[in-house]
């Protein structure tokens, strides 16, 4: 074993992308390079591609819920004991940005969304309608299900690029204009068999970093980015003193 314990992995989606990382994870699981006690699949749809393909195998079960009611639910777990295993989530990357809509809810209406408008700078930098700014370094169609080695596999060349540190200037660029607060950073690692995820030790450092963000006096942007070494999605939540 490599000693990857985890408690639950959530998988966002029961598509395409979810069923492949299901069936990754229990075969990582079958040839003992991780350990886990479930794998929990989430779709609204009963009898969505992983149902019907029967990829619920042995230590996987679907949970049907929207997205974000099953956050919420779900990042309220109380946090594991020393040394005990922590849960995971495997987000897809088509969802909409999920972490940065749980975190506004967590403000409670103290939070209204604001365009991330200050430019990121990497080759693709796009702002969407909703103000999220989607960012990469690559310029290039990258590799289905790529685990962004440190050998890029698109240039052949040696990756000199980590977006979570992009995500740390870019906040600080931020911070030197208004104040600012994080960066909220919710980073995915491949662990096993071409899966990436990111552990809910991150879910309650973003809390806090609202938190304190909420106990200031006055407005403070908070940076939330849900980003792999390559890619990410950046929100800026600015909070308010009264509910929005």
């Amino acid at each position: 074993m490599s000693g990857q314990r985890y408690r639950d992995i959530v998988v966002i989606g029961g598509g395409c992308y979810g069923s492949f990382y299901a069936t990754q994870l229990v075969t990582a699981r079958d040839r003992g390079k991780i350990a886990f006690e479930s794998v929990v699949l989430v779709d609204r749809d009963p009898q969505c591609q992983a149902v019907r393909e029967g990829r619920l195998r042995d230590g996987c079960r679907l949970d049907v819920s929207s997205w974000d009611d099953f956050v919420d639910r779900f990042f309220d777990r109380p946090p594991p004991g020393a040394g005990e295993p922590d849960d995971a989530l495997v987000p897809s990357p088509l969802m909409p940005h999920l972490m940065a809509h749980w975190l506004e809810r967590q403000a409670g209406g103290r939070t209204v969304r604001t365009p991330a408008d200050l430019p990121f700078e990497t080759p693709y930098d796009k702002l969407a309608p909703d103000g999220t700014r989607y960012v990469s370094f690559a310029d290039w169609l990258c590799p289905t299900h790529c685990i962004e080695p440190r050998l890029c596999p698109a240039i052949s060349a040696p990756r000199t690029w980590e977006m979570s540190d992009a995500v740390k200037a870019y906040t600080d660029r931020i911070g030197a204009r208004r104040p600012a607060a994080g960066p909220a950073l919710f980073v995915t690692r491949h662990r096993a068999f071409g899966v990436g995820m990111f552990d809910l030790a991150e879910v309650r450092a973003a809390r806090s970093v609202l938190a304190a963000a909420l106990s200031s006096p006055g407005p403070v942007d908070v940076i939330v980015a849900t980003v792999s070494s390559c890619h990410g999605a950046v929100t800026v939540l600015r909070t308010v003193q009264e509910p929005a």
